[in-house]
């Protein structure tokens, strides 16, 4: 992490994108447009203007082009494979719809991609490693420069079968984003802030444990350890009261666009400035649930974000 600044930096996602089709209670939405690239480039363009670099095949609509163009999404890093299908997923949920069950996955281009990073963006301030395999995502930090801050995000299925080169990856990054279940298998802690505190000791400034409708957690190594746990710098929030949830796909990547956004529009990273970007990051996700794939992101304003962060703010004051 940088010291102050006073301008906005470049913000860089690499990431899938995918054709979705999901079914939750309130219907079906078949082939819209999802992925984690995604959904975090839409959240995080109402801060800052967003570098995106992904894979598709060439049944990529236009229009679904248009839909990340329109929000100061820079589709110059997106990759069209000649004769390629679109990464596809398909999934559904169920009861309290905490958690999706996936159905089928079909990797299409997605399984062979290959980061290109333009060389017009490699001095990219910002870097943000949305989940997939931490030997791709070692491969973009590979491509830039030297960011002034570099997240990442992770999932089970790496801590499973690529632990080793996601300990290695988690040496070159400021920060790791996960959600609880994650933080406890790649810690083999249960309780979630010790969980924060070993994973902050392999190697991250900063953790940020996402825990669903019940919020976050940020641990922040922000100075020399003296003692695992008198150093570190705690801040829990929750999760906003939401009245509708209807589709859950997406928020855990929209909360980290809007954080990671935040982060670029303040081009500043400290202690303070990593609570109010997980704060925009609740509350833009808190949109996301709202409606299938990004459609109420297409339809969300500034002055909305604004207004509900205000209420969200107002329900933490005590």
């Amino acid at each position: 992490m940088t010291e102050e600044k006073s301008v906005a930096q470049s913000l860089l996602v690499v990431g899938s994108i995918a054709f979705d089709t999901i079914r939750t209670p309130y219907g079906e939405a078949p082939e819209v447009l999802g992925g984690s690239a995604t959904y975090f480039s839409v959240a995080a363009s109402f801060f800052a203007p967003v570098r995106l670099v992904g894979v598709v095949g060439e049944d990529f609509p236009p229009e679904y082009r248009r839909v990340l163009e329109s929000r100061r999404v820079d589709t110059a890093g997106l990759q069209v494979v000649p004769g390629g299908k679109t990464f596809r997923w398909r999934g559904s949920y169920h009861g309290a719809m905490n958690e999706a069950k996936t159905e089928d996955v079909q990797l299409n281009v997605f399984g062979d991609f290959r980061p290109a990073i333009p060389e017009a963006w490699r001095d990219t301030s910002l870097v943000f490693l949305a989940n997939g395999s931490p030997v791709t995502q070692a491969a973009v930090l590979d491509q830039v420069r030297k960011p002034d801050l570099v997240v990442a995000d992770t999932m089970n299925l790496w801590i499973d079968t690529q632990r080793d080169a996601l300990l290695e990856l988690m040496r070159r990054v400021d920060g790791l984003v996960l959600n609880d279940g994650e933080a406890r298998m790649l810690s083999g802690e249960h309780n979630l802030i010790a969980a924060a505190h070993e994973i902050v000791g392999l190697g991250p400034k900063f953790v940020v444990i996402k825990k669903g409708e019940h919020g976050s957690v940020l641990v922040c190594h922000c100075g020399p350890r003296v003692g695992r746990i008198a150093s570190d710098l705690i801040c829990p929030l929750p999760g906003y009261p939401s009245l509708k949830v209807f589709d859950p796909t997406g928020a855990g990547d929209s909360f980290a666009g809007g954080m990671m956004g935040y982060l670029a529009s303040k081009g500043q990273y400290d202690f303070r400035d990593l609570v109010r970007a997980m704060a925009y990051g609740t509350v833009t996700a808190s949109f996301t649930i709202e409606d299938f794939s990004v459609r109420r992101l297409e339809r969300l304003t500034v002055e909305e974000i604004e207004g509900r962060l205000q209420m969200y703010r107002g329900m933490l004051e005590f």
